[in-house]
């Protein structure tokens, strides 16, 4: 089936089968509950981690696509209860249609826009699978509507939210060429390689240029960068990762093992932090309405989203070692204070230059949105990981996980402490900038 039939299909569905806001969590009418809002960022979250990483199923694709969904909700369910500046969608529906049609349809929409339009070159061996599994639930979501021109009302205003995202995002650079430039000198990465001496390389670097959904371009929040590597700073950095992050490390505790594992999540940051969002907005202690929960996940996802692109566009800029490369070729950084280990393995590698963390880029902006829409830090929160089924990690306030996450990342064997600190200050200043720019009450 060809890719131009796969977008047929989808754009056929939609018209036959033919949420929100900061916090306006004081803007609740009735106890939150379970919603469209929920369930379809769940649907989501399912079908996205379960495309080939090449397809986009790597974190950062991922979070890219996140955020073209949750922001095509978030325009659906505004254009009906305009609360606060529409994201891309300016045009207003009729007040009393139903948001939830308007949320299944958009997110409906995009997810099966993406899921069709993945370049037939990338192997996609389930594709066709969840395109059914994404109309299979479609269809579902509006059976549990009452047929009545509301219902009528609300799909089209999902239509609108889905086209106008899937309009938007046309050339955008998702599945463009890759920006590596190998370079041997020092501090440059080098990939690792597979048992055949072919390199293991980034299934996705084209994050790095990817247009973002916010800020102004993909460099907007240039990071300081990595230590100098003559530097008292650098030999600190590289110590420390080489003390605690070997795959055999006798500094590193089992719990800090655990910990640096866990967090090593399928998917990552997106689909952490927004299973934290579905539980308080599903919450009723919270009085999260159906409105506020579409523009958290928004907020998050489109932050997360510019978040990555920024990052990944650091990181094949300062184009900087991995802690198992520089280990071995310590001898190389003109530093007495560092020494080389040749036999120093990671417990944890990634196959993509080192600075910054793109964990802690999106940790940082996920985590700094949800504490600015519930207007405090100190709110109880439990997060599960694919790692440890059943297995959760509780906090009490957002900036906790924080400082776990960047231990983990050097317990890991990831990444350097100043690797996480930059990250972190990254995802910081999108959500800032998103505050500045974006989302704006509406009177």
């Amino acid at each position: 089936m060809t890719r131009r039939r796969l977008v047929s299909i989808a754009l056929a569905s939609l018209v036959a089968l033919a949420a929100p806001t900061p916090i306006a969590v004081m803007h609740v009418a009735r106890a939150a509950q379970p919603n469209e809002v929920t369930n379809w960022n769940r649907i989501a979250a399912d079908t996205l981690v379960a495309f080939p990483p090449p397809a986009g199923g790597a974190a950062p694709a991922l979070q890219i696509n996140m955020g073209m969904t949750q922001g095509a909700v978030y325009d659906a369910v505004n254009s009906i209860e305009p609360r606060h500046r529409p994201y891309l969608l300016t045009t207003r529906f009729d007040p009393t249609a139903s948001k939830e049609a308007a949320v299944a349809t958009a997110a409906y929409g995009v997810l099966s826009s993406i899921v069709s339009t993945v370049p037939a070159t990338i192997p996609f061996p389930n594709q066709a699978s969840l395109l059914q599994s994404l109309a299979a639930a479609y269809a579902a979501s509006l059976a549990a509507i009452p047929d009545s021109p509301t219902k009528t009302a609300g799909i089209a205003a999902g239509n609108a939210a889905a086209a106008a995202m899937i309009a938007a995002r046309q050339g955008d650079g998702r599945f463009g060429p890759s920006p590596w430039v190998p370079n041997d000198h020092r501090g440059h990465w080098q990939p690792q390689l597979n048992p055949d001496g072919t390199p293991i390389l980034d299934p996705t670097p084209w994050v790095a240029n990817v247009k973002p959904f916010l800020i102004q371009s993909s460099s907007q929040f240039r990071t300081e960068g990595p230590q100098a590597l003559r530097s008292g700073a650098w030999a600190e950095d590289f110590n420390q990762v080489k003390r605690l992050g070997s795959v055999d490390s006798a500094k590193r505790t089992p719990e800090q093992t655990h910990i640096a594992i866990f967090w090593q999540s399928a998917g990552g940051p997106a689909l952490l932090w927004s299973a934290v969002a579905r539980n308080l907005i599903d919450d009723p202690g919270r009085a999260v309405d159906l409105s506020d929960g579409a523009l958290l996940l928004a907020k998050m996802n489109l932050a997360g989203a510019d978040a990555a692109i920024n990052c990944w566009n650091d990181k094949y800029y300062w184009d900087f070692w991995r802690p198992w490369q520089a280990i071995h070729e310590a001898n190389r950084d003109r530093n007495p204070a560092t020494q080389p280990d040749p036999s120093w393995t990671a417990l944890i590698t990634a196959p993509y230059p080192e600075h910054p963390s793109g964990h802690l880029c999106l940790d940082g902006a996920h985590l700094r949105v949800l504490r600015r829409f519930f207007g405090t830090d100190e709110i109880p929160f439990g997060v599960t990981s694919s790692r440890f089924p059943g297995e959760v990690r509780s906090f009490d306030r957002f900036s906790e996980p924080l400082d776990e996450i960047t231990h983990a990342r050097i317990w890991a064997g990831l990444h350097y402490r100043t690797a996480d600190l930059q990250g972190r200050l990254l995802g910081r200043n999108v959500v800032q900038y998103m505050a500045e720019h974006y989302f704006q009450p509406v009177r």
